[in-house]
């Protein structure tokens, strides 16, 4: 039986992260979608707007009995920039923020206590400006965002931006590949 666990997490462009988690070993889960904002039901027209305070997150559900929290974020901080302060390379905007939404007090001292071990260690060359604030209600986004990368890998952003950051998890992060059946 899966001992599932929810991470949600913001690193710019929602299609990067998804593409990532959906070939780590252990998640069961990830959607695309939008916390953090005041409007409800917000669509993408809006959350680009930069004005609802949404930024755009990937839920991911895990079983913690294969891969940890820790593990989630170890590849969260190692596939997004968390230096720059609202902007993931051209993506500009609240939206595109660093973020981690914790769901309980532990996955909160999980995060603070990562950041201070990626600062003091230098990790770096800028500090780390991921916020960490207590999930919200998560808006799924439109259907057309699900699956993005699987569907359109040869879409011009998919291309040079999310092709990009996919093969660095595959390098970086292959004990931690989905294995294939």
């Amino acid at each position: 039986m899966p001992h599932d666990e929810v991470a949600t997490l913001a690193g710019g462009c929602f299609w990067c992260l998804e593409a990532v988690y959906q070939e780590m070993e252990g998640v069961r889960l990830v959607e695309s979608g939008y916390m953090g904002g005041a409007v409800e039901n917000p669509t993408y027209e809006q959350v680009c707007s930069g004005r609802t305070g949404h930024a755009e997150v990937v839920q991911v559900t895990f079983d913690a009995d294969i891969t940890s929290y820790r593990d989630v974020l170890e590849v969260f901080f190692a596939i997004h920039d968390p230096t720059t302060p609202d902007r993931q390379g051209n993506d500009v905007g609240t939206q595109y923020r660093s973020a981690i939404f914790y769901h309980d007090e532990g996955q909160k001292a999980e995060a603070e206590g990562l950041i201070r071990e990626l600062t003091a260690e230098a990790v770096f060359p800028a500090p780390i400006v991921t916020r960490v604030e207590p999930a919200a209600r998560f808006y799924k986004a439109e259907d057309y965002h699900q699956e993005y990368f699987r569907n359109h890998p040869q879409q011009p952003y998919c291309a040079f931006v999310v092709a990009p950051k996919v093969n660095k998890f595959r390098e970086k992060f292959a004990a931690r590949l989905r294995r294939r059946a």
